[in-house]
């Protein structure tokens, strides 16, 4: 009688495929043997035997394997993860030269599933958002330390995902102490990320770039929605005459207001509203902008809502556009992953088209370099926007 391997998994000739064409998940249902041992690094074979790699195990999972090496014999401990971590994070050396807060590992694009870490300055705050990865916590912790030599390590393990895979949620430190409040330079703008209790890790590193691109181009009366700490409001203000920043979180307002405070900004006022009803409002006073900025939390949480999502950002995009004086600029965006870049353009038409608005698109933007979009792991992008000019 043949007794199963403890640290060996058997996939389906389709979960073989998926790896094959460059995905590294095989779910649930492509695994013909599961491992009998506990949650981390296993190695996969394929039915008839063939070794395929080593993986991620984590068995609550509905994504059982995440693959992390080619190679069958790989040794995934700390000096493993250090040659991957020191990989990602020399690749963000040009991000380096104009923030110090950015995304080190984005999880699956860089080669280290379910794993985020994101710099601060001389901290990191890291999500640790799978059971196969959590079984790995010790040697990631030791290579953090050896490859970005961190003063302190913050777990933002507070992720919904972490409960569908079976994990407690927390924020804990797991080396030295993590202040409340750090101090971000981005592009000659400063402002305090939250690590401990600020969206995603602290602050959104993601739109870092379009923040820079749309603050180039701003002027006049400029109005940033769902303005959050007032990041994009405070690269708005260097340039346009005045901003006005909404949002309907009066303790994201106070911190906002002590960026713009920070920066020694005095043309942007902060006022607390629900966006979808300032917007109808402000339409019906006839208010005009030369540059507006639509950031949106994400409204399709799942597959299932994308219905009801597209009529959302319908409604705030048609508003907005309504609102943009001629020659006037937009810049939109989307963080729903379910939003697919074809749904987003095909949104921003109809909302054109019912505003009889003749508008140009300048530019698409993306996320930015230290946030990868691997083309065969469509799940490692999610970020879409759009530039669009007023030409009427």
């Amino acid at each position: 009688m043949n007794v199963p391997d403890p640290a060996v998994g058997i996939v389906s000739a389709a979960g073989a495929r998926r790896w094959d064409g460059g995905h590294p998940w095989i779910f649930r249902g492509d695994v013909r043997q599961a491992p009998t041992g506990e949650a981390g690094p296993v190695a996969v074979h394929d039915a008839r035997g063939k070794p395929l790699g080593m993986a991620l195990w984590s068995p609550s999972s509905e994504i059982a394997f995440r693959r992390l090496d080619i190679d069958p014999d790989a040794h995934i401990d700390a000096s493993w993860w250090a040659a991957r971590i020191a990989r990602a994070s020399e690749r963000r050396d040009p991000v380096a030269v104009s923030s110090n807060a950015y995304r080190v590992v984005h999880a699956e694009a860089d080669g280290c599933p379910s794993l985020i870490v994101d710099r601060y300055g001389a901290y990191l705050v890291v999500q640790l958002l799978s059971a196969g990865l959590d079984a790995c916590r010790t040697e990631i912790i030791e290579a953090l330390v050896e490859s970005l030599a961190p003063d302190g390590i913050l777990a933002r393990n507070d992720a919904s995902v972490r409960g569908r895979e079976g994990l407690p949620r927390l924020v804990e430190a797991l080396v030295g102490t993590v202040p409340r409040e750090i101090a971000v330079e981005e592009h000659g703008v400063r402002y305090l990320a939250a690590p401990h209790d600020g969206q995603k890790t602290g602050a959104f590193l993601d739109q870092r770039e379009n923040r820079v691109r749309i603050g180039s181009m701003a002027r006049g009366e400029a109005l940033d929605c769902f303005s959050y700490h007032g990041s994009f409001a405070l690269h708005l203000a260097r340039t346009a005459e005045r901003v006005t920043a909404l949002d309907s979180s009066e303790s994201a307002l106070t911190r906002a207001a002590s960026n713009a405070a920070l920066n020694h900004l005095t043309n942007v006022r902060f006022v607390e509203a629900n966006a979808f009803e300032w917007l109808r409002d402000a339409e019906r006073r006839g208010e005009r902008y030369e540059t507006i900025v639509l950031d949106p939390p994400a409204f399709a949480k799942s597959r299932a809502s994308v219905t009801s999502a597209l009529r959302g950002y319908k409604e705030i995009n048609l508003r907005a556009i309504r609102l943009l004086a001629s020659g006037g600029v937009l810049f939109t965006a989307s963080c729903s992953y379910h939003i697919t870049k074809p749904l987003f353009l095909e949104m921003l038409q109809a909302a054109a088209s019912d505003a009889g608005r003749r508008l140009a698109l300048v530019e698409l933007r993306g996320q930015p370099l230290d946030h990868p979009e691997v083309l065969t792991i469509p799940e490692t992008g999610y970020l879409k926007g759009a530039i669009i000019e007023a030409m009427d």
